[in-house]
């Protein structure tokens, strides 16, 4: 069996006397389409800025690619292919949606290409890359539009469409489905499912336990910061761990 794109060894986060995340081991393989759930301060977000370089783990190791990257510094992680997308969103409302989607394939070429007139075949690579991921999405139409006009669902894709900018091997969604309505998350679900069909590798959190069901090939379960459950989403929905922490249904 090949080596995982993403390994999790003892991760830790304490904040304070607070452990938000504790001692969790996990991997990802290419591929891959994994649900990460639990409760609200489970540390599911936590973990995710962990992998991302956004939050330093105080014990533990990540692994991406077969290369240590615990430690580095968000835009040094996503250089190596992790592309993420945030719980709040942080588009840039005041740009175009082309302009919003330019600074994620920016990370392909690095600055001074996009900006220095001599390097005009980079500049038109991350225009090229902006073009397509807007199609991608299905923004191509509102390129033009500032980020702001767009509807709450629509900067939801924006913000999708800048981190497949980048180019990752590893996509990490942070509550994507969060604030759509059902016929949106119905458009959502497919779309994901499309990337893992072209072989991105995905790590998921999210609420929406019919949507993470439905189209994750494998469940992680934090609770209070432990892993509680790594398995099939059959398997997670009858673990009576899982029951009694998350979904509430276990016995009295």
């Amino acid at each position: 069996m090949s080596a995982p794109l993403l390994a999790l060894q003892g991760l830790t986060r304490r904040f304070g006397g607070l452990t938000a995340v504790d001692q969790v081991s996990a991997e990802v393989r290419r591929g891959e389409l994994v649900g990460l759930i639990g409760p609200n301060g489970a540390g599911k977000t936590t973990l995710f800025n962990l992998i991302s370089g956004v939050t330093p783990p105080s014990e533990g190791e990540v692994r991406f690619d077969g290369r240590v990257i615990t430690g580095m510094r968000p835009f040094e992680v996503a250089r190596l292919g992790v592309g993420r997308t945030f719980q709040n969103l942080r588009t840039f409302p005041n740009m175009t949606v082309f302009d919003n989607v330019s600074v994620g394939a920016i990370r392909t070429s690095g600055l001074g290409d996009a900006l220095l007139p001599r390097r005009s075949s980079a500049a038109r690579s991350i225009s090229e890359i902006s073009t397509e991921m807007l199609e991608k999405v299905g923004l191509a139409g509102v390129a033009d539009e500032l980020a702001a006009n767009l509807s709450y669902g629509k900067r939801k894709m924006l913000e999708i469409a800048r981190a497949l900018a980048g180019r990752p091997q590893l996509l990490i969604l942070d509550e994507p489905a969060a604030g759509l309505n059902d016929t949106e998350t119905v458009e959502l679900a497919r779309f994901i499912e499309r990337l893992r069909a072209e072989g991105l590798t995905i790590l998921l959190v999210e609420h929406d336990m019919g949507l993470v069901m439905r189209i994750c090939s494998r469940v992680i379960v934090l609770a209070f910061g432990r892993k509680i459950a790594d398995a099939d989403p059959a398997a997670v929905q009858r673990d009576p761990a899982v029951l009694d922490a998350y979904l509430g249904t276990g016995d009295e």
